[in-house]
């Protein structure tokens, strides 16, 4: 059955195209993704869907009654609702009727005759009918399904307005799966979610009897959880019938073929002109000159220009990474003894045994508010353990990126902000910031004026001249698009220095990084392998325990 209908669609803002004639079908069942380049539209095209948007041109036509479930702006609550009564607000119609049937409960129970008791049961067994049909007794475990889920069951009882961005963000997810719409749009759904959410979602989303398209960077969960991709790129798009995988491969296929046809073409035309110019020398040398070869010149030139041009393939302006990485540390860069520590009564870690040595590349990972932050800060002496000891190696040069950039700097300008630490010249800072596209006026924003990528960015670019040999990463892929990660993860496998990083994003974690460090329960283990590796083994050792 169709969904929605997207037909011939095409989106401008204040006369700058974003994408053309776009046309594709939603069906029911299907599980779609967006993806392409930040900016590239794919946000405008799930509002369109959403019909929070109107389209320049072209029309998108919804299945008559279809309900769509968009998580765009969170709508703010009063400051005494609960997280379980913010979740109900989903559940309105359903309790409505809850409330009409306890009402008629309380007149039955009242000295009534019996043709009013009649009368009221009838009434009853309708609503109660009704009720039971669109899954009101199953409220309770629906919401406690995707509360256990989306890892917020212990933000139930808390308010609303307690709760952190990221938090709200989750509440807002659930609220969307509980609505259970026929067309379910979810952009980037997996942010500020732990790997056992992700999991979740992506089983969820496997039996979701709707439609849903996904925008996403994270490729292993687009993997899991789409059978077609749509790829905007420069205002065109383009449809793989596959999961995000085999879609690489086949563009990847596609761009070759379409730079050999390119290729080609140009060949043919070069010779075609140098066929054209020699003839026209053989016209002009005749005595006298000869019109017919002139006529054959001309004739080839009007082929030339009658040709329908292959449109050469655009390579993108991709940044410059690469790290420097200063005099190699000591053999051990941090090894930590018997590290605890508690924050009031909350034990956050216990006995911790850490031990990195020059040259690996470590992955710090865990559920959200398992202790990474906390160790991140123990093992950089930013904190100091209540137990055991931190011990740091010799000629460490630390270069640190965080999740929160920037956040005392916003008035300032980007290029200040850059070479603050850095200390060069103005015409050698704009040089550098080229090579990570910040170009002309661009360097001269105000830091509150960017993107969290572009933060990203930003941070990157000072990093490189840093002269760094232990690099601590937090989250370094968020708010990057696939392509700008795959650059990072290049950047980071030549890298000659030490990386720990803490990040959710799988794929990274399994491409770059030969060792984990796992906490769970306050408990930090170690597993010499990538993320699927150390997963497997966890789970081993979690059924050998039953």
């Amino acid at each position: 059955m169709m969904i929605c209908n997207v037909n011939e669609v095409s989106q401008q803002y204040a006369g700058t195209t974003i994408f053309e004639s776009v046309t594709f079908e939603v069906k029911q069942g299907e599980r779609i993704g967006l993806v392409g380049r930040n900016g590239s539209g794919k946000t405008t095209l799930m509002k369109l869907l959403a019909n929070s948007e109107t389209p320049s041109s072209g029309s998108i036509y919804w299945k008559k009654g279809c309900s769509i479930g968009y998580l765009e702006q969170m709508p703010s609550y009063s400051d005494d609702l609960l997280v379980k009564d913010v979740l109900r607000t989903v559940f309105a119609e359903l309790t409505e009727k809850e409330t009409e049937m306890a009402r008629l409960e309380i007149a039955m129970s009242q000295d009534t005759n019996q043709h009013q008791l009649e009368q009221l049961m009838n009434q009853y067994g309708k609503i109660q009918e009704q009720y039971l049909q669109d899954g009101g007794y199953e409220i309770d475990s629906s919401m406690d399904q995707v509360a256990q889920g989306l890892n917020i069951a212990h933000l139930m009882d808390a308010t609303f307005e307690q709760l952190s961005g990221g938090e709200q963000t989750k509440v807002g997810l659930a609220m969307t799966l509980l609505r259970n719409p026929d067309l379910l749009l979810l952009d980037e759904p997996t942010n500020h979610l732990d790997f056992a959410a992700i999991e979740w979602l992506e089983q969820f989303i496997s039996n979701y009897t709707g439609a849903v398209v996904i925008i996403s960077h994270d490729r292993y969960f687009l993997d899991k959880a789409v059978q077609k991709v749509i790829d905007i790129e420069d205002g065109e798009y383009t449809i793989y019938h596959s999961n995000f995988s085999e879609y690489v491969k086949e563009k990847e296929e596609k761009i070759i073929k379409e730079f050999q046809v390119y290729e080609e073409q140009q060949r043919k035309i070069k010779k075609m002109k140098e066929r054209a110019k020699v003839l026209r020398e053989w016209a002009n040398r005749a005595v006298p000159p000869n019109p017919g070869l002139h006529k054959k010149a001309r004739h080839m030139e009007r082929m030339i220009e009658r040709m329908e041009k292959v449109k050469k393939p655009i390579h993108h302006k991709q940044m410059n990474l690469e790290i420097n990485a200063s005099k190699r540390s000591g053999k051990d860069v941090v090894k930590t003894k018997g590290v605890s520590k508690s924050y009031g009564e909350r034990l956050i870690i216990n006995d911790a045994a850490v031990h990195i040595r020059f040259g690996e590349k470590i992955g710090l990972i865990g559920n959200n508010g398992a202790g990474k932050s906390t160790l991140l800060k123990l093992l950089l002496g930013k904190e100091t353990p209540d137990s055991g000891e931190v011990k740091m190696g010799e000629n460490l040069k630390v270069g640190y990126l965080s999740q929160h950039l920037f956040i005392d700097k916003s008035d300032e300008r980007l290029i200040d902000v850059f070479r603050e630490p850095l200390q060069i010249e103005e015409g050698q800072a704009r040089h550098h910031l080229a090579n990570f596209m910040f170009y002309g006026q661009d360097v001269f924003k105000p830091i509150s004026g960017l993107s969290g990528g572009e933060k990203m960015r930003l941070r990157l670019a000072q990093l490189m001249l840093e002269n760094i040999n232990f690099l601590v990463l937090d989250e370094p892929t968020n708010h990057l698009d696939i392509e700008s990660r795959e650059l990072v993860e290049e950047t980071l496998e030549n890298f000659q220095g030490t990386i720990l990083a803490v990040s959710h994003d799988r794929y990274f974690l399994d491409k770059l990084f030969k060792k984990i460090y796992w906490i769970e329960h306050q408990q930090v283990k170690a597993y010499e392998g990538g993320y699927s590796w150390a997963r497997s083994k966890k789970m081993e050792n979690q059924e050998k325990e039953q």
